[in-house]
């Protein structure tokens, strides 16, 4: 199988999904490519879906029960395209019983500057996609009178709360969290009424995470490096004073986790976020974004944020009146954006 060596500790002695059927959009990299080896590796036949071939490709590479699927989520007939393919899969059930819309984008600009286009696209991606995906893995459950089945979705911790200048990406994040909640209570219903053998045991729930170890947020500590004259380490710790743990998280968290929703022993867990974080999404409302000071020229100043240095925090009323754009400009570092904003 070459899962080898790869993941060790629960993901094998753990867990067992012989002969389940996995689906995970997004799986050509990051998280995505962890929650398809990790599931490989307890025996479910996962099939990975993006729009990359050769990224897709490179994940299944070693694995007999990993299948690559290239796939816009944007578009409806791609989606049931998708499932098609998974129903047509060598395994003890056709159909997929686990279904976790992960792919995803971020992008960050002022409301006033955020453009139609960007707009659209965070919207089409991070909502819509994650509405078609769940949306036609719970069809075809229904339809195969599926008994037991997982609909999980990959979120973040800007589901869970607000930061400034990621309007768009909060707005879909946030929209994935009511995806998930009003679903939740219709599959709930499944398990209820008519005799034993009719009732149903499917549950919908998300995983919101704060910034990962990832190829994604390796780019953002170079982008704040390459904007604010920071060093990588120094970039680096920027991001990991948003958690309390002050650490980035790790695409295995995020995969075991999945593993655990997935698993009968989550059967009672429905409509839920789970947050890792490391208690971000429950810091006080005094909490302070990195704010980065920039000349006329776009040049990086010292750090404008108290909490850069040991003075006292800003109270709540006077967080925006800090983090106001000065006449150059200021950079922004705000959580689960990938680009950092420069306020003009």
């Amino acid at each position: 199988m070459g899962a080898e060596g790869l993941v060790e500790g629960m993901t094998v002695t753990g867990y067992d999904f012989t002969g389940r059927k996995v689906v995970i959009t997004g799986g050509g990299s990051g998280t995505g490519a962890c929650m398809a080896r990790h599931f490989a590796a307890s025996g479910a036949h996962v099939i990975i879906a993006g729009r990359r071939k050769s990224a897709l490709e490179a994940v299944a590479e070693g694995f007999d029960t990993i299948y690559p699927f290239v796939c816009d989520v944007t578009i409806e007939k791609a989606i049931s395209d998708l499932f098609d393919f998974v129903e047509a899969k060598e395994a003890t059930q056709s159909v997929a019983d686990i279904v976790i819309a992960n792919a995803g984008i971020a992008a960050s600009a002022p409301l006033d500057k955020t453009d139609r286009s960007l707009w659209d696209q965070i919207i089409a991606v991070n909502l819509t996609g994650p509405f078609l995906t769940l949306r036609e893995g719970l069809a075809r459950m229904k339809a195969a009178h599926c008994r037991q089945g997982r609909l999980i979705a990959i979120a973040s911790m800007t589901a869970k709360r607000a930061y400034p200048y990621i309007s768009a990406y909060a707005a879909s994040k946030h929209g994935v969290l009511g995806l998930v909640k009003s679903a939740a209570l219709e599959v709930a219903a499944l398990g209820t009424g008519g005799s034993e053998s009719e009732q149903k045991n499917i549950t919908v729930n998300a995983i919101c995470p704060g910034y990962l170890d990832t190829e994604m947020t390796q780019s953002s500590i170079a982008n704040i490096a390459e904007k604010t004259g920071l060093s990588s380490e120094q970039a680096a710790e920027k991001l990991h004073s948003f958690s309390p743990q002050k650490r980035l998280f790790t695409a295995d968290e995020v995969a075991q986790a999945a593993l655990y929703l997935a698993s009968p022993a989550a059967s009672g867990i429905n409509g839920q976020a789970l947050s890792i974080d490391g208690g971000e999404t429950w810091k006080n409302s005094s909490y302070q974004l990195p704010v980065f000071s920039m000349d006329a020229q776009g040049s990086a100043g010292a750090c404008a944020s108290p909490s850069c240095s040991s003075s006292s925090e800003i109270p709540s009323g006077d967080l925006t009146k800090a983090m106001r754009p000065s006449r150059g400009g200021r950079l922004i570092v705000t959580p689960s954006a990938i680009s950092l904003a420069q306020v003009a």
